[in-house]
């Protein structure tokens, strides 16, 4: 491990702390927007991974660690420890949310190629900003609503996903561009399908299965994208 590394392992710790600290103490009045407020700043770090020297070290010392310590938040725990962020939504939702990205890291940049981090990112979009922005535009001006299985959506948030899910796309996919890794040529059309295709498996889910099936999907698509077209 680089001392470059270890700096901003110390960097991304302390956002993190503060995020959750910010969410328990400043907004544990409103759980729901406190909440989307971890699921959405966390997501962030999409942007600091191309700091790091080698993905392995986001996965056993970020994403990883964080899925543990998530576990304890859960109703699952054979400890219990209240706090308003898991207890406000799905039970395993940020325990999912941290898992898949994870698997994400070990699958693509890990044991198939170190330049598909970019993936990895693209695929962390619609379930971070997408996911997240859906649930409060509905939850404010959702009227219309729309059942699929066991899942209530609403037209707006499922809208609000997929036009956020895409600009948000289009300006990763430009960053990682920016920042030296190979990526293919970029393709509005397929970013745009791409994004609808999450917010359809978004709509269908359900539970915060959401949190796994979204960017699964997406990462798969994506790997298609840079393998096959």
């Amino acid at each position: 491990m680089l001392f470059s590394d270890i700096i901003a392992l110390i960097i991304v710790y302390l956002y993190v702390v503060v995020i959750f600290l910010l969410a328990e103490k400043v907004l544990k009045s409103r759980p729901e927007v406190s909440r989307k407020f971890v699921h959405i700043m966390v997501g962030n770090m999409i942007f600091a991974m191309p700091f790091f020297s080698d993905p392995s070290i986001l996965l056993w010392f970020i994403t990883l660690p964080i899925t543990i310590a998530l576990f304890f938040l859960t109703e699952y725990s054979p400890i219990t420890i209240h706090n308003s962020v898991t207890e406000s939504g799905h039970a395993l939702g940020l325990f999912f949310y941290a898992g898949i990205w994870s698997v994400l890291l070990l699958i693509f940049p890990i044991l198939i190629d170190p330049n598909l981090l970019w993936i990895v990112a693209l695929a962390i979009v619609p379930l971070v900003y997408g996911d997240g922005f859906a649930a409060l535009v509905g939850g404010k001006w959702g009227r219309i609503k729309y059942r699929i299985f066991e899942g209530e959506k609403t037209v707006a948030g499922s809208l609000a996903m997929l036009s956020v899910t895409a600009v948000l796309s289009v300006f990763v996919w430009v960053f990682y561009t920016a920042m030296g890794y190979t990526l293919p040529e970029l393709n509005f059309w397929y970013i745009l399908i791409i994004s609808a295709i999450a917010t359809i498996a978004e709509a269908i889910s359900y539970g915060g299965i959401d949190n796994l099936t979204v960017p699964s999907v997406t990462a798969i698509l994506y790997y298609l994208v840079a393998t096959v077209l």
